[in-house]
Parts: structure tokens; sequence; C-alpha cells
């Protein structure tokens, strides 16, 4: 055994208050443990070299892995009022909003850009699960709604990274109504003859996943994803049965053909272009 493989060893049973840092070197991986270099992380997509562990990732990422340099353009994000119900649990919720905003430097846990894909034009939405679990609020359907608007004024394909935990339970009933509102707006791609390509990531859940998760006209998927629209536990006490190892992973709902393909986030860029290619000339020829 080499050195640096002791260390790494040794390295594994070591863990940081709080996770990775930018300020160190190591990361822990989620799904096999063993520490990785943080460049080395950076430098494979944030993909675990040892497992092939797709970390969650957010908008400005995926944004820089998947357009062509240089050409997208992040698009503003409509305001909402914070606190419409005034909703308060452990401490109120504007102080959350804040909190999260400061930690991820985003309005909320939806953003758009426009740009091009191997030369392919789009606007790409991506929601943040790290923006109080992605959950669905007024400002995500909001956004979802102005991508679309975006993408039919410009006449190209819309596609949206999903990852989130449901719906955000400080908007309540608003929260909710935002799954009827992205599927209106998903018709409007279609009554426009434009693309809608949904992009599973891990985990999408809830709301999201019984709304414009599941409504693409392709669906992908990343790889071990955990996808569901509620608790395995919950599902596994109300049937009254032992549900299958893989249940609620892309590899699973890409068995049972509920996603088209299940790719890995180094091919991502390359699968979107070419699909976007294929689907405007069908739509093109049609």
């Amino acid at each position: 055994m080499s050195w640096i493989s002791r260390v790494r060893n040794a390295l594994a049973y070591v863990t940081t208050k709080g996770g990775a840092s930018p300020d160190t070197l190591w990361h822990k991986c989620k799904g096999c443990g063993q520490m990785v270099f943080i460049k080395e992380l950076e430098d494979n997509l944030y993909v675990c070299p040892h497992c092939e562990h797709h970390e969650r990732i957010g908008p400005s990422l995926r944004f820089q892995y998947l357009f062509d340099e240089g050409s997208h353009t992040v698009l503003t994000s409509p305001r909402v009022v914070d606190d419409p119900l005034k909703f308060r649990d452990q401490k109120p919720y504007p102080a959350r909003l804040k909190a999260a905003r400061a930690a991820t430097g985003e309005p909320d846990a939806f953003l758009n850009a426009s740009g091009t894909i191997l030369g392919h034009k789009a606007v790409v939405g991506v929601q943040d699960f790290a923006f109080m679990g992605g959950s669905m609020g007024q400002a995500v359907g909001e956004a979802f709604i102005a991508g679309v608007e975006a993408a039919i004024a410009a006449r190209v394909p819309y596609i949206v990274f999903t990852a989130s935990g449901g719906a955000r339970m400080q908007e309540g009933i608003l929260s909710l109504m935002q799954m009827p509102r992205t599927t209106v707006a998903i018709e409007m791609l279609h009554d426009a003859g434009l693309p809608y390509i949904v992009v599973l990531t891990d985990p999408t859940s809830g709301g999201v996943m019984a709304a414009y998760a599941m409504l693409g006209d392709v669906q992908i998927a990343e790889p071990r994803a955990t996808l569901a629209f509620t608790g395995r536990r919950v599902i596994e006490n109300t049937i009254r049965e032992k549900l299958p190892d893989d249940f609620q992973t892309s590899e699973y709902y890409r068995e049972h053909g509920l996603v088209d393909m299940v790719t890995h986030r180094k091919e991502l860029r390359e699968t979107l272009g070419q699909l976007i290619g294929l689907l405007c000339e069908a739509k093109k020829a049609a």
C-alpha cells in the first residue's frame, strides 16, 4: 500500500465540523466515505473518482459545466413577497431566507440562464438544494414561469435541473399553487412547439416531483439520484411490504420506464447539445 493510500485511509475516519469548506484540502465522499482532494473533486466535476458518486452542486457550477464558454447570461429572477403568511416556527421565515441568501449568494432556490450548448441556444433553469432544501415557494414558481417565457420569447428549448425536498411549508397553500401554475407554463411551451427537457438530480421529491419534474418531453437523471414523491419508510408502512434496495433511484426509474436515460455528469453537456439539435430539427420538420 502506497503512503498516499495510507493517508487517505487514515483520514477516512476523520470528519471536520460542518464538512468541507473552501479552506480545507479534503472532502469526505458521501457515497463511499473516502477522502478526496478538493482540487481533484473540482477537476472531476464534483464526481467522486473512487465510486462515481455525484455530489450536489448549485446553479453557478451547473451553468459553468453546461454552457459554451462565455456564452451564458444569468436572467433576473422576479421579485415576490418574502413572507406572505407571516409564518414563524423556531425562528421567523424572513430570518431563514436571509440566512439562505447569505449562504448561497442567490435570491432563492431557482435560477435561470440563457446561452448556447454546443452552439445550440437554450434557456436553462437550475434548482439549488442548498437553498432551504430547494423547496418550492412563490419565488421558485415565478422563476420557473419566467424561464418558460424567456424560452418562448427566444424560440429555444427550456431545460430544467431539479433538486428539491418539495413544497416550502412556510408558504402553505401558496407553495402548493405553484404545482398547477408550472404545469400550465409547460403547456405554453408545448403550444409554442418548443422542447421541455428535465434533468433529475439528487434529491428530487415531494411537490416538485409531482409537478414539473416529471413532465419533460425527455426525462434524464444523474446516476444514483434519489427520486421520490414520498419517503421510503412511509410507503413501506402503508403497503406493509419491503421495497427493493434500489427503489426510488435513477436506475430503478429507468428500468421501469419513468426516465429515458441515466447520464453521467461528464456526458450531460454532449447529450443535451445533441438532444437539442435533434428535437429542434424534428420540430422544424413537423
